[in-house]
């Protein structure tokens, strides 16, 4: 997908065009994960295809001889993945002369990159990176262990590898050992079971349709381990491949995530009335009494619970948020049940999702008003020094920054205009000279998720700082959305991804408030409007 449209096209016509695409794609619009696509290279040689994993495996070694995307750190995960991947190909023993000598290339460049990290990072709060890491390392030194001393294969020189400041040799086994004594690993893990194969017993793990925790990598080790699965995984696999060619990415299929965040997205600005029967039918498959998961095989979780409710309430549907009384834990929700680290963009969206339906249900404020209010003074607590948030779903500030000031503007009060507006001010101080935001590089989907910072404070207290940043923005946007340029991966699994649908919506969106803001800012009607 592209943002890229005939020029003329008005937002309605994109709008309606992208949430048509978007419902006719079963899969979810998302790049292949290198992670992923090496940890099926390493564990499913009777998986058809391996010769497409190895050239892209080989393709997209970076100069530096690193895999992944993003700043160093998080080519961390990636690359390991790719030396690893690499060297169980060698082992087997199948590939060309050729292909032999460039995977042995590529190995020797990969550890040159791991063995100069530094000792102890700081390392991103990606998915279970404490487990994914560490056995990593593990399987890489016994990988070498085996080629060097077998003599089968000469030219890794070098000292083993070391595992990483901040990570621990014994994570893996020692979590599977907690939950081995317990009888069961919980759902929670099967989407990084790749991590624990080689701790947990089959028994432990039980058969489910589909893939195994959403993930192709934990299904190939799944079914690795317990041959019993191998033919199921096959048919499993096989069809995420064909959507991605051969490769595959860190969840599928991710339609859950791509619907909820897409309808408000563009609900934000407002929905044309030819996309409105579509979004309310993803409403009312999604919605779940029991709480909503984001991908089959996944723990429900409060994210997609909240967004389920929210995008139910923007098309006027008549479902309440009881499912968020699930992950209520007194004062905020928890994501899922086990939660190690809370997450800020979550309880943005509980809150967005409260408020907007105290608006429509007034009668329902005894239930939820003291819960919202209670939730939005944890969120003023969670605010950086600076005035933004930061959150572990996004490697991006401006993304948790705009969800929390969207949903604090929302619901007012005294704590809240303040957090808003201390937002608005760190939002205007790091605006790019070309009119862009972005953590690492100018970025429409960081400028994007900037715009909306400017345009929620203006509801509450417009400035004239802001009128002027706007104004750039929507020059840089005009520029930039129209360029068909990949959009960089930002948004946090196991590694870096970029959901373009969900990119492609917030920018749409974007624009579209910056073209009917009258003339210094939008009223919160405008902000909130529907055609719901």
């Amino acid at each position: 997908m592209s943002i890229s449209t005939p020029i003329g096209t008005s937002y309605a016509e994109r709008a309606t065009d992208l949430v048509a695409r978007v419902n006719q794609d079963r899969w979810g619009s998302v790049r292949p994960s290198l992670y992923e696509t090496a940890r099926v290279l390493s564990a499913a040689p009777w998986l058809p295809e391996e010769s497409r994993r190895i050239t892209y495996l080989l393709e997209q070694q970076a100069p530096d001889g690193s895999w992944g995307e993003g700043p160093l750190p998080y080519r961390l995960l990636p690359t390991l993945s790719g030396v690893e991947a690499a060297l169980a190909v060698l082992r087997r023993g199948t590939p060309s002369v050729e292909v032999t000598g460039r995977l042995t290339a590529a190995v020797n460049r990969g550890l040159d990159v791991l063995r100069s990290l530094p000792s102890a990072g700081p390392w991103p709060d990606t998915a279970a990176a404490e487990i994914l890491v560490p056995s990593l390392v593990a399987k890489i030194n016994g990988k070498l262990d085996s080629l060097v001393t077998g003599g089968d294969m000469p030219g890794f020189g070098g000292p083993r590898l070391p595992v990483p400041g901040g990570f621990h040799a014994a994570t893996p086994a020692s979590v599977a050992r907690r939950y081995e004594s317990a009888g069961s690993l919980p759902v929670k893990f099967h989407h990084t079971f790749e991590g624990m194969d080689s701790h947990i017993p089959p028994s432990l793990v039980p058969d489910v349709e589909g893939l195994l925790g959403s993930s192709p990598a934990a299904t190939a080790a799944r079914a690795t381990q317990s041959p019993a699965t191998t033919a199921q995984a096959v048919d499993d696999l096989t069809a995420v491949a064909q959507r991605y060619g051969g490769l595959f990415p860190e969840a599928a299929p991710l339609c859950v995530v791509e619907r909820l965040w897409v309808a408000a997205a563009l609900a934000r600005a407002h929905l044309p009335a030819a996309a409105l029967p579509t979004v309310r039918g993803w409403a009312e498959e999604i919605y779940d009494p029991q709480g909503v998961r984001g991908a089959p095989g996944l723990m429900t979780d409060a994210d997609d619970t909240a967004m389920a409710v929210l995008v139910a309430s923007l098309v006027g549907l008549p479902y309440d948020p009881a499912p968020l009384d699930l992950f209520h834990n007194g004062s905020h929700y928890d994501c899922y049940i086990g939660e190690d680290t809370g997450s800020i963009t979550a309880n943005a969206h509980a809150l967005q999702a409260l408020v907007s339906h105290l608006r429509r249900c007034p009668r329902a404020e005894h239930t939820y008003g003291p819960r919202a209010a209670k939730l939005c003074e944890w969120l003023t607590d969670q605010q950086q020094p600076a005035g933004h948030w930061t959150d572990k779903w996004h490697a991006s500030p401006y993304y948790a920054t705009a969800r929390t000031v969207t949903a604090l503007a929302r619901h007012g009060g005294h704590h809240a205009v303040r957090a808003v507006r201390k937002a608005a001010a760190w939002t205007t101080d790091t605006q790019r000279a070309d009119g862009s935001w972005g953590v690492w590089g100018s970025t429409v989907e960081e400028t994007a998720y900037a715009v909306k910072v400017l345009l929620s404070a203006a509801t509450l207290t417009p400035q004239p700082q802001h009128t002027r940043a706007l104004d750039l923005a929507e020059t840089y946007l005009r520029a930039a959305s129209d360029s068909g340029l990949q959009h960089p991966a930002l948004w946090h699994d196991k590694t870096l991804y970029a959901p373009t649908a969900v990119i492609e919506a917030e920018v749409l969106a974007a624009r579209e408030l910056l073209r009917t803001r009258r003339p210094a800012a939008c009223t919160t009607a405008d902000v909130e409007r529907t055609d719901a």
